[in-house]
C-alpha cells in the first residue's frame, strides 16, 4: 500500500503581520530565523518518510509560483491550487479524491505546511505508527498534544486509556471548545489537543465525507473521472467554489465514530501568533528573541524584536512586546494583546491600502 503525504499551504497567517502577507504569507516566510521558509522545512521533515514524488501541496492558485520556487523538487502535477479559500474540508476531500484516483490503495498524511516540530525523529515515528494503522484499518486518525493550558482555539480529544500498539479509540473529538469547558477538559487529564495532522486511507476518509459532510462529496464527487488528468484543473475551478465552507474538524471529526488518536511528545507547536514563536525560540538572557543584525536593545525584557538585515535599531524600556519591521509596516504592539493584531490588519488595509495586508 503506498504512502503519501500532503501538505496545506494556503492559508493567509493573518495574526504573523505584517510579516506574513497576502501576497507572501508566513508559510513561504523564514519566521525561525534558519534561512529557510517553514514551508521548506516542512517538506524535508517528510523527506525522512516518503520520497519527494510522493508529496504534494494543496495551496491557493495564487501561490502555486511560491511553492515551485520553495520546492523545485516537485513537479507542477504535485501541486494542487484551490481556486477558493473554503477550509480545511474541502481541501482535504479534493486531495483524497485525487489521490484516490491516481492510487485506490493510498494512505496518506495531511499536515500543515507552518508548524514547529523540535523532535522530530519522535514525529515521523509517530506517524509510521499511525501509516501502519490505517493500512489494517478503516480508521481516522489524528496526532493528539498533551494540552499545557485550557486554550479555546484548537480541537480536544477524548480518548480511552486502552491503546492498541500506542493507538487509542477515540470517545470523543470537540472543536473548540469555550473557556470553562476546556479548564475541565485540561484538569481531567485525559484530553489531549488535536495537532491537526491527520493520517487515512483515501478511501476511508472518503466515504467519512459521503456519509458526514455529503454536500462536499456530492460536488467533488462528479469529478471522478478527471482527476489526475488535464482536465481536473478546468473542473476544479468551477466546482471547487461551490463547496461549503468548513474545517475538516467540524465536517467529519466531531461527527465520525471510527476516529483514533496517538498521543505524541514532538515539540509541537502551531506558531499561531508572535507570542507563540516567541515561546519556542532561544532568547537572551532578559528572555528577548531578537531577529536582526544590528540590534542595541537597553532595558527591554520578553520581547520579540524582528527587523530587515542591515537596518540600525535602537529600542530601550519595552517590557512583553513584539516589534516587527518589515520596511512599509512598523509594528510595536503589546504582546499580551497580540489577538487584536487580526482586527488592526484589516483596519491597516482599509485606511492605507490592501497591498500592506
Amino acid at each position: 500500500m503506498s504512502r503519501y503525504v500532503a501538505i496545506m499551504a494556503g492559508g493567509v497567517g493573518s495574526r504573523f503581520w505584517p510579516a506574513s502577507r497576502e501576497r507572501r504569507p508566513k508559510q513561504f516566510l523564514d519566521i525561525l530565523g534558519t534561512g529557510k521558509s517553514l514551508l521548506r522545512l516542512t517538506f524535508e521533515r517528510f523527506l525522512g518518510m516518503v520520497p519527494a514524488d510522493r508529496i504534494l501541496v494543496v495551496t491557493n492558485e495564487q501561490y502555486r509560483e511560491l511553492v515551485q520556487q520553495e520546492l523545485p523538487e516537485l513537479s507542477d502535477h504535485q501541486i494542487l491550487g484551490e481556486p477558493s479559500r473554503n477550509n480545511t474540508a474541502p481541501c482535504v476531500a479534493w486531495t483524497a479524491f485525487h489521490l484516490h484516483q491516481l492510487d485506490p490503495d493510498a494512505n496518506f498524511v495531511v499536515a500543515p505546511s507552518d508548524h514547529l516540530i523540535l523532535k522530530e525523529q519522535a514525529f515521523l515515528e509517530a506517524l509510521q505508527r499511525a501509516l501502519d494503522f490505517t493500512e489494517r484499518h478503516d480508521a481516522l486518525l489524528t496526532l493528539g498534544i498533551r494540552p499545557v493550558r485550557p486554550d479555546t482555539g484548537y480541537g480536544y480529544i477524548q480518548y480511552v486509556p486502552e491503546a492498541q500498539h500506542g493507538v487509542h479509540k477515540v470517545v470523543r473529538f470537540t472543536e473548540k471548545p469555550p473557556l470553562e469547558q476546556a479548564k475541565a477538559y485540561l484538569a481531567s487529564g485525559d484530553y489531549l489537543w488535536n495537532a491537526g495532522i491527520f493520517v487515512w486511507r483515501a478511501a476511508t476518509v472518503l466515504d467519512a465525507f459521503a456519509t458526514h459532510a455529503p454536500d462536499i462529496y456530492r460536488i467533488l464527487e462528479a469529478g471522478r473521472q478527471v482527476y489526475g488528468t488535464p482536465q481536473e484543473t478546468d473542473f476544479i475551478r468551477q466546482a471547487y467554489p461551490t463547496t461549503p465552507d468548513i474545517s475538516v474538524d467540524y465536517a467529519i471529526m466531531e461527527k465520525a465514530d471510527n476516529i483514533y488518536t496517538i498521543p505524541a511528545d514532538i515539540g509541537w507547536s502551531d506558531l499561531g501568533t508572535w507570542a507563540s514563536l516567541h515561546a519556542h525560540l532561544d532568547k537572551d538572557e532578559a528572555g528577548n528573541v531578537l531577529q536582526g543584525d544590528r540590534l542595541l536593545v537597553q532595558d527591554v525584557h520578553d520581547a520579540f524584536v524582528r527587523v530587515p538585515r542591515g537596518k540600525v535599531a535602537v529600542l530601550r524600556g519595552l517590557d512583553d512586546f513584539i516589534v516587527v519591521d518589515e520596511g512599509d509596516v512598523l509594528l510595536i504592539w503589546p504582546k499580551s494583546e497580540e489577538q487584536a493584531i487580526k482586527a488592526v490588519r484589516k483596519e491597516v488595509g482599509a485606511r492605507f491600502g490592501k497591498d500592506l495586508i
